[in-house]
């Protein structure tokens, strides 16, 4: 999901300087992606959200097993799917595969996400596994349930992404292709449901987990009201069919209140998201 939704970074990032290092008068400058990043990163808090998040998984796999008639791709799943071979979908990034020190270099030399940057990082294989996330996908594959990662890096990482990812441990998928990279068909762009759908053809869909509300539904590119309206229409999935990893850093929650449109200034783009907020009138006289 990274590919993509992390350009927004270029705004959400907004350092109060427009060049030079991040570490300004005897401290580091302002950055939007401090707590985000030191909480994915350093937290037992995210650590535990993550386990809950697997630990649930599992009930709901064993639920979904034993109910023919459970899928968790509703607009892709067609036909007869009730006798297919399981199988379930993940997102990638932030979902199986944390990718803090990325953000943290970012923040450490003042960039924003580039591709030319994130496939260098998808190339050193630094990745670390999500909490809980091998040893679901593990669970999975001793019950016979196909593993399939539907991530928005690029094709060109296929390779790198494979190798970091076979070196923790997560099921590969034996003779099948069970990795679906963006742009690896010319169909395949950021919106995840093709890829779906490709996967419901031939298995039913029991689980889906990602950090993003577009690794669910493709309408997560509407407004902060179409997406609430989209997000309340699934309300009968979310937490079972669909599970939800917590990621602060980055995606399309953090482009919608500027309309997810990259050319406007960083400056705009991070009053947009200010305007927004909610917040208290404050104590009285």
């Amino acid at each position: 999901m990274i590919a993509r939704t992390i350009v927004a970074l270029g705004a959400a990032v907004a350092m109060t300087l427009s060049s030079g290092a991040a570490w300004a008068q005897g401290g580091p400058a302002p950055n939007d992606m401090l707590l985000a990043t030191l909480w994915a990163q350093r937290s037992v808090e995210f650590k535990g959200n993550a386990l809950t998040v697997f630990a649930l998984a599992r009930i709901r796999l064993d639920e979904a097993l034993a109910d023919r008639n459970w899928t968790a791709a509703p607009a892709e799943q067609k036909g007869d799917y009730q006798n297919l071979p399981p199988a379930i979908i993940l997102d990638v990034d932030e979902t199986v595969l944390d990718n803090s020190r990325y953000q943290a270099w970012m923040l450490k030399n003042n960039q924003t996400f580039s591709t030319k940057t994130w496939n260098q990082f998808c190339a050193a294989q630094v990745s670390t596994a999500i909490p809980g996330a091998v040893e679901f996908t593990r669970y999975a594959d001793t019950k016979g349930v196909k593993i399939f990662y539907i991530t928005n890096r690029a094709a060109v990482t296929e390779k790198d992404t494979r190798e970091n990812m076979d070196k923790l441990g997560f099921p590969m998928g034996g003779n099948v292709d069970t990795f679906l990279m963006q742009s690896e068909k010319p169909e395949w762009g950021s919106a995840k449901g093709a890829r779906r759908a490709v996967v419901a053809k031939d298995y039913r869909v029991l689980i889906n987990i990602g950090d993003n509300f577009g690794d669910f539904d493709d309408r997560y590119r509407g407004s902060e009201a179409e997406r609430l309206t989209a997000f309340d229409s699934d309300m009968a999935y979310w937490g079972r069919q669909w599970l939800m990893i917590a990621n602060p850093a980055y995606g399309s929650f953090d482009t919608a209140p500027f309309g997810h449109d990259f050319k406007k200034p960083r400056e705009e783009q991070r009053k947009a998201k200010w305007d927004v907020l909610e917040s208290w009138v404050g104590p009285g006289p």
